[in-house]
């Protein structure tokens, strides 16, 4: 084998282990937080999941971490997000906790379906119709004051 093709089927490999990096990019965990009547510090709420994976479409990934609302309460949020399956429309079932603010042992629950971004014809308006809403939900970006968790809180 010549030094040009060894060359050539090199870069036609290093090509497919980049292409497929890409494709798996998709559903890596990352950031993800949702605004509910203009969000955290604006008057409404903020959902974070610090490490949520958005599902493919018709599938489901669980969904964790913390929700903002008021000044200064934090509530610990789990559930679940779906993915239409025209990957078009997101669905989240949230569960908040927070002794203080909702009681013990009292949880709440927010139903929010939304468009992720970069979705185009988007078939909804954003809502929160839970106990954080009504509202319009939108996917928010996640700053560094957002993801923020202090060590007390109410």
């Amino acid at each position: 084998m010549n030094r040009f093709h060894a060359l050539a089927s090199g870069v036609t490999v290093s090509l497919g282990v980049v292409l497929s990096g890409a494709a798996l990019a998709q559903n890596v965990a990352s950031n993800f937080c949702v605004a509910v009547n203009g969000g955290f510090g604006s008057g409404g709420t903020s959902y974070i999941a610090p490490a949520f994976t958005l599902p493919a479409k018709n599938n489901c990934a669980a969904w964790s971490g913390f929700t903002k609302t008021a000044t200064t309460v934090i509530a610990i949020s789990t559930g679940t997000g779906c993915l239409a399956s025209d990957g078009r429309v997101l669905t989240l079932s949230i569960f908040n906790t927070d002794p203080t603010f909702f009681g013990e042992g009292k949880a709440v629950a927010d139903q929010i379906q939304l468009c992720p971004k970069g979705v185009t014809g988007c078939p909804i308006t954003g809502q929160d119709v839970g106990n954080f809403g009504p509202g319009l939900a939108v996917e928010q970006p996640c700053t560094a004051s957002l993801l923020a968790l202090p060590p007390t809180h109410d």
